[in-house]
Protein backbone atom coordinates (compact mmCIF):
# COMPACT_ATOMS: atom_id res chain seq x y z
CA UNK A 1 0.00 0.00 0.00
CA UNK A 2 2.79 2.34 0.85
CA UNK A 3 4.57 1.59 -2.41
CA UNK A 4 1.35 2.14 -4.38
CA UNK A 5 0.87 5.51 -2.71
CA UNK A 6 4.40 6.55 -3.60
CA UNK A 7 3.96 5.54 -7.25
CA UNK A 8 0.60 7.25 -7.45
CA UNK A 9 2.07 10.41 -6.02
CA UNK A 10 4.94 10.32 -8.48
CA UNK A 11 2.53 9.81 -11.37
CA UNK A 12 0.36 12.70 -10.21
CA UNK A 13 3.41 14.94 -9.97
CA UNK A 14 4.50 13.92 -13.46
CA UNK A 15 1.08 14.62 -14.96
CA UNK A 16 0.78 17.89 -13.09
CA UNK A 17 4.24 18.99 -14.16
CA UNK A 18 3.56 18.02 -17.77
CA UNK A 19 0.36 20.06 -17.87
CA UNK A 20 2.08 23.03 -16.30
CA UNK A 21 4.76 23.12 -18.97
CA UNK A 22 2.48 22.73 -21.99
CA UNK A 23 2.85 25.84 -24.17
CA UNK A 24 -0.20 28.02 -24.76
CA UNK A 25 -1.37 28.37 -28.36
CA UNK A 26 0.21 31.33 -30.10
CA UNK A 27 -2.25 34.21 -30.46
CA UNK A 28 -3.55 35.14 -33.89
CA UNK A 29 -2.09 38.59 -34.43
CA UNK A 30 -2.39 41.47 -36.88
CA UNK A 31 0.10 44.34 -36.92
CA UNK A 32 -1.42 47.70 -37.89
CA UNK A 33 1.19 50.29 -38.87
CA UNK A 34 0.15 53.95 -38.99
CA UNK A 35 1.82 57.33 -39.33
CA UNK A 36 1.60 57.65 -35.53
CA UNK A 37 2.99 54.23 -34.65
CA UNK A 38 2.16 50.54 -34.69
CA UNK A 39 -0.44 48.48 -32.87
CA UNK A 40 -0.55 44.71 -32.44
CA UNK A 41 -3.99 43.12 -32.19
CA UNK A 42 -4.56 39.68 -30.67
CA UNK A 43 -7.66 38.29 -32.40
CA UNK A 44 -10.09 35.98 -30.61
CA UNK A 45 -10.81 33.60 -33.47
CA UNK A 46 -12.28 31.01 -31.10
CA UNK A 47 -14.91 33.13 -29.39
CA UNK A 48 -15.68 35.56 -32.23
CA UNK A 49 -14.84 33.60 -35.41
CA UNK A 50 -17.19 35.41 -37.81
CA UNK A 51 -15.93 38.88 -36.89
CA UNK A 52 -12.25 37.93 -36.52
CA UNK A 53 -12.14 35.99 -39.79
CA UNK A 54 -13.98 38.79 -41.57
CA UNK A 55 -11.31 41.24 -40.38
CA UNK A 56 -8.53 38.85 -41.41
CA UNK A 57 -10.04 38.53 -44.87
CA UNK A 58 -9.63 42.27 -45.43
CA UNK A 59 -6.13 42.20 -43.95
CA UNK A 60 -4.85 39.38 -46.16
CA UNK A 61 -6.01 41.10 -49.33
CA UNK A 62 -4.40 44.41 -48.34
CA UNK A 63 -7.70 46.27 -48.15
CA UNK A 64 -6.70 48.39 -45.17
CA UNK A 65 -3.44 49.58 -46.75
CA UNK A 66 -3.86 53.25 -47.54
CA UNK A 67 -7.00 53.44 -45.45
CA UNK A 68 -7.17 55.54 -42.32
CA UNK A 69 -8.33 56.18 -38.81
CA UNK A 70 -10.79 58.88 -39.73
CA UNK A 71 -12.96 59.32 -36.64
CA UNK A 72 -12.22 60.01 -32.99
CA UNK A 73 -14.71 60.12 -30.13
CA UNK A 74 -13.69 61.45 -26.72
CA UNK A 75 -16.12 60.82 -23.87
CA UNK A 76 -15.09 63.94 -21.98
CA UNK A 77 -16.15 66.17 -24.87
CA UNK A 78 -19.14 64.13 -26.09
CA UNK A 79 -22.71 65.12 -25.24
CA UNK A 80 -24.18 61.67 -25.98
CA UNK A 81 -25.88 60.19 -22.87
CA UNK A 82 -23.73 57.10 -23.44
CA UNK A 83 -20.29 58.60 -24.17
CA UNK A 84 -17.51 56.46 -25.61
CA UNK A 85 -13.75 56.62 -26.15
CA UNK A 86 -12.87 55.13 -29.53
CA UNK A 87 -11.03 55.62 -32.79
CA UNK A 88 -12.61 54.32 -35.99
CA UNK A 89 -10.87 53.11 -39.14
CA UNK A 90 -11.86 52.26 -42.69
CA UNK A 91 -10.46 51.03 -45.97
CA UNK A 92 -9.77 53.59 -48.72
CA UNK A 93 -13.34 52.87 -49.86
CA UNK A 94 -14.72 54.39 -46.67
CA UNK A 95 -16.72 53.17 -43.69
CA UNK A 96 -19.68 52.11 -45.83
CA UNK A 97 -17.52 49.65 -47.78
CA UNK A 98 -19.88 47.68 -50.02
CA UNK A 99 -17.17 45.61 -51.72
CA UNK A 100 -18.23 42.50 -49.77
CA UNK A 101 -21.42 41.32 -48.08
CA UNK A 102 -22.10 42.32 -44.49
CA UNK A 103 -21.79 39.71 -41.75
CA UNK A 104 -23.96 38.53 -38.83
CA UNK A 105 -23.55 40.39 -35.54
CA UNK A 106 -21.67 38.38 -32.89
CA UNK A 107 -23.15 39.80 -29.71
CA UNK A 108 -21.03 40.07 -26.59
CA UNK A 109 -23.81 38.20 -24.79
CA UNK A 110 -22.76 35.11 -26.75
CA UNK A 111 -19.00 35.64 -27.12
CA UNK A 112 -18.32 36.70 -23.54
CA UNK A 113 -16.00 39.45 -24.79
CA UNK A 114 -16.26 42.98 -23.43
CA UNK A 115 -15.41 46.46 -24.69
CA UNK A 116 -12.54 47.14 -22.31
CA UNK A 117 -9.54 49.35 -23.09
CA UNK A 118 -7.73 48.08 -26.19
CA UNK A 119 -10.65 46.07 -27.59
CA UNK A 120 -11.10 45.97 -31.37
CA UNK A 121 -14.69 45.76 -32.61
CA UNK A 122 -16.69 46.14 -35.80
CA UNK A 123 -18.57 49.32 -36.61
CA UNK A 124 -22.15 48.94 -37.79
CA UNK A 125 -25.49 50.65 -38.30
CA UNK A 126 -28.25 48.06 -37.79
CA UNK A 127 -27.59 44.48 -36.68
CA UNK A 128 -25.90 42.31 -39.33
CA UNK A 129 -24.61 45.31 -41.31
CA UNK A 130 -20.87 45.31 -40.43
CA UNK A 131 -18.32 45.02 -43.22
CA UNK A 132 -14.75 46.35 -42.99
CA UNK A 133 -14.87 49.39 -40.71
CA UNK A 134 -13.58 48.75 -37.20
CA UNK A 135 -12.91 50.71 -34.05
CA UNK A 136 -10.53 50.46 -31.12
CA UNK A 137 -11.69 51.27 -27.59
CA UNK A 138 -9.23 53.40 -25.62
CA UNK A 139 -10.97 53.10 -22.23
CA UNK A 140 -13.44 50.62 -20.74
CA UNK A 141 -16.81 51.34 -22.38
CA UNK A 142 -19.56 48.91 -21.28
CA UNK A 143 -22.22 50.86 -23.17
CA UNK A 144 -20.87 49.19 -26.34
CA UNK A 145 -21.65 45.69 -25.00
CA UNK A 146 -24.94 43.84 -25.48
CA UNK A 147 -27.62 45.63 -23.49
CA UNK A 148 -25.62 48.87 -23.49
CA UNK A 149 -27.21 52.12 -24.51
CA UNK A 150 -24.79 53.41 -27.11
CA UNK A 151 -26.83 51.94 -29.98
CA UNK A 152 -30.60 52.38 -29.59
CA UNK A 153 -31.26 48.74 -30.52
CA UNK A 154 -29.37 47.55 -27.43
CA UNK A 155 -27.59 44.79 -29.36
CA UNK A 156 -24.12 46.17 -28.79
CA UNK A 157 -21.14 45.73 -31.09
CA UNK A 158 -19.01 42.75 -32.11
CA UNK A 159 -15.78 42.72 -30.10
CA UNK A 160 -13.29 40.28 -31.60
CA UNK A 161 -9.87 40.94 -30.09
CA UNK A 162 -7.69 43.26 -28.06
CA UNK A 163 -4.45 45.19 -28.41
CA UNK A 164 -1.42 43.49 -26.91
CA UNK A 165 0.76 46.40 -27.98
CA UNK A 166 0.10 50.00 -28.92
CA UNK A 167 -2.71 51.21 -26.65
CA UNK A 168 -0.61 54.35 -26.20
CA UNK A 169 -0.64 54.75 -30.00
CA UNK A 170 -4.42 54.38 -30.09
CA UNK A 171 -4.78 57.02 -27.37
CA UNK A 172 -2.42 59.36 -29.22
CA UNK A 173 -4.53 58.97 -32.37
CA UNK A 174 -7.67 59.69 -30.33
CA UNK A 175 -6.22 63.06 -29.31
CA UNK A 176 -5.46 64.16 -32.89
CA UNK A 177 -7.36 67.22 -34.21
CA UNK A 178 -10.93 66.69 -35.35
CA UNK A 179 -13.85 68.80 -36.50
CA UNK A 180 -17.24 69.12 -34.85
CA UNK A 181 -18.44 65.95 -36.58
CA UNK A 182 -15.69 63.83 -34.98
CA UNK A 183 -13.87 63.58 -38.32
CA UNK A 184 -10.10 63.70 -37.90
CA UNK A 185 -8.34 66.59 -39.65
CA UNK A 186 -6.39 65.09 -41.28
CA UNK A 187 -7.07 61.35 -40.92
CA UNK A 188 -4.25 59.12 -39.69
CA UNK A 189 -3.07 56.95 -42.57
CA UNK A 190 -2.86 53.17 -42.19
CA UNK A 191 0.38 52.24 -43.93
CA UNK A 192 -0.28 48.52 -43.65
CA UNK A 193 -2.16 45.82 -41.77
CA UNK A 194 -0.48 42.42 -41.81
CA UNK A 195 -1.33 39.00 -40.40
CA UNK A 196 1.49 37.47 -38.35
CA UNK A 197 2.07 33.87 -39.40
CA UNK A 198 -0.32 31.58 -41.22
CA UNK A 199 -4.02 31.96 -41.81
CA UNK A 200 -5.90 30.34 -38.87
CA UNK A 201 -7.56 27.05 -39.76
CA UNK A 202 -10.82 28.44 -38.40
CA UNK A 203 -10.77 31.05 -41.16
CA UNK A 204 -10.28 28.59 -44.01
CA UNK A 205 -7.36 28.26 -46.39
Amino acid sequence: MRRFGTMAGALAALVSGGCATMPSPAPVQVVITTDVGRMVVDLDVERAPVSACNFISYVTTGDYDGGSFFRTVVAATNDNPNPIDVIQAATPRGSDDASRPSIPLERTRETGLRHVAGTISLARNGPDTATSSFFIVTRDTPSLDFGGGRNPDGQGFAAFGRLSEGLDVARAIQMMPADGEEQMTPPVVIRSARLVGDLPARCGS
